[in-house]
């Protein structure tokens, strides 16, 4: 394939863009601009059951231990119907459903009553204000899904998310706050993030400096957790949280009661649709053919652009405005899962696993970073987002649509240097000028993209494209034999920055442990203890 232009596949097979793309749940996916050919699909569909893909699709699905590391299952599917179906995981997946329903409907029924004004403040009033206090997968996941659909907000509530221990990202949002109708909404399963903690405790400050204490105080709080014990040992009312079961790992989790803010900020019914667009795709996922199966395709693709044609990042570039925060969302779906260095039994891996995942919306990164894109010189996995239906102003909307063609199109044609000097000439160039300026304006092309089509910019298909996504991820998890759901290198962080901040804090730099520091850490340590203003915190 090394040999072989894009322009060449097209030309040999004049079908080829609607022969290699396949559609379900309110998607289409068009992956007929890359390097592949039937044989190359034979192979990697031979790849895919000699790495026994259907089998552990079933498995995942059952609700057996696919999640080794930590012993668990992970049945994220369960949120939204799936699970069982056959195998010994059954009763697991089974009591799995019947516990998110549970879950679902206390989630509803609190959301209305929020949104209804029937769950009052401390001072008999109407939540205004609704702060989501949460950092990664109890952040991204409900901060993308409610600013993809402003048209369902409710006419006096905003919903505000804060995920950083930087103190201003809380400050800027309590100046949009007053805290007698502001609800916080406390989000970690582990109830020990140490970024959503600190924010709570900030908030609790901020509320007891406005005259809420005591069981007053209660009423201005929801804890969404793993943990019980934890969150009421803080303060959080029994009746006031939202539990969160083991099997749901933090970055598949905005189908769980972590989405409670997408249920209050859009209504329960978008809520709902949201799952049951997921639910579609995990029954296609399920039960589809390899070949005609969206996740199931678009996963081996990943492991032939990874593996075979070694592209090291995946731009993602979402054509609509309202998935800005699209890109983001997959940095964690994609990079906590698959940036792993060892095989589910602990062997080193000899192979790449994984990508750097980036992109913003378009039109904007047309103007920035697409340069690189079309004449940088190394390739990338390359996925557009657009809709089919409206999603803005008719007009704007066909504008990003021709541009998200256009830009496909541009990556693989390009432009040959005798065109750009034809094109000069034309315009009036000399031909020394235009024998200068043929070579810059030449663009290679024989770039790979994808192009995934939403029916409609719905909770219903964004429900489909999120749950792709993540089942892309498995399957490449499966080829890879790695585990997709456990994060333990984030750990290791978090262990030395609490070791760091108790040496930031004392006023003595000569100690056991700053001495263990590496010269770089003591002398950055030591700039730091320099510069820093006001008492330290015991």
């Amino acid at each position: 394939m090394d040999t072989t232009t894009l322009i060449d596949l097209f030309a040999a097979n004049p079908d080829r863009g609607s022969q290699y793309s396949a559609s379900a749940c309110g998607l289409y996916f068009d992956y007929s601009k890359d390097h592949l050919t039937e044989q190359t699909l034979d192979y990697l569909f031979k790849l895919a059951d000699a790495a026994q893909l259907k089998p552990a699709i079933q498995k995942m699905f059952n609700g057996e231990l696919v999640n080794n590391t930590e012993g668990r299952a992970a049945l994220h599917v369960a949120l939204r119907g799936g699970g069982g179906g056959g195998g010994g995981g059954v009763s697991a997946a089974s009591k799995a459903g019947q516990k998110a329903n549970q879950h679902l409907k206390k989630v509803v029924q609190f959301a209305t009553q929020i949104r209804q004004g029937q769950i009052k403040s401390s001072t008999a009033k109407p939540f205004r204000n609704i702060v989501n206090l949460g950092i990664g997968g109890s952040d991204l996941g409900p901060r993308l899904v409610v600013s993809a659909f402003p048209e369902h907000y409710h006419t006096t509530l905003q919903t505000h998310f804060v995920a950083n221990i930087d103190s201003d990202a809380l400050t800027a949002t309590l100046k949009q706050c007053t805290p007698d109708t502001t609800l916080f909404i406390v989000s970690s399963k582990s109830f020990s993030t140490l970024e959503t903690l600190n924010n709570a405790d900030r908030a609790n400050t901020w509320l007891r400096q406005a005259g809420i204490e005591g069981q007053l105080l209660d009423r201005h709080f929801v804890g969404i957790t793993g943990h019980r014990d934890a969150a009421t040992q803080w303060g959080i009312a029994q009746d006031r949280i939202f539990t969160v079961e083991d099997w749901v790992g933090g970055r598949f989790s905005l189908w769980s009661s972590i989405g409670l803010p997408i249920a209050i900020a859009l209504g329960t019914e978008p809520f709902q649709q949201l799952l049951e667009g997921a639910r579609e795709m995990d029954e296609h996922f399920r039960y589809t053919p390899f070949e005609a199966n969206l996740p199931v395709l678009h996963g081996l693709q990943a492991i032939w652009h990874i593996n075979f044609r070694n592209y090291k990042s995946r731009a993602v570039l979402p054509y609509v405005h309202r998935l800005g925060q699209l890109p983001a969302y997959l940095q964690q779906l994609m990079m906590e899962s698959l940036g792993k260095t060892t095989t589910k039994e602990g062997a080193a891996v000899d192979f790449s696993t994984g990508q750097i995942i980036w992109g913003s919306e378009g039109t904007n990164g047309q103007h920035s970073f697409h340069q690189l894109l079309l004449q940088g010189t190394d390739r990338q996995s390359i996925e557009f987002i657009a809709t089919r239906s409206a999603h803005c102003e008719a007009g704007s909307h066909r504008h990003l649509n021709s541009h998200c063609l256009a830009q496909s199109r541009a990556l693989m044609e390009g432009k040959s240097q005798a065109l750009a000097y034809e094109e000069l000439l034309a315009e009036g160039a000399s031909p020394d000028e235009a024998d200068r300026l043929a070579a810059h304006k030449s663009v290679p092309g024989n770039r790979p993209s994808n192009t995934l089509l939403l029916d409609d910019l719905t909770p219903r298909c964004l429900g489909a494209l999120l749950a792709f996504y993540e089942h892309s991820v498995y399957v490449q998890s499966v080829i890879w034999n790695i585990n997709a759901f456990d994060q333990w290198g984030v750990e290791l962080g978090k262990e030395m920055g609490n070791e760091l901040f108790l040496l930031l804090n004392k006023t003595e730099t000569m100690s056991v442990a700053h001495e263990q520091m590496d010269s770089s850490t003591r002398s950055l340590l030591g700039c730091l203890h320099n510069s820093i203003d006001g008492p330290r915190e015991s």
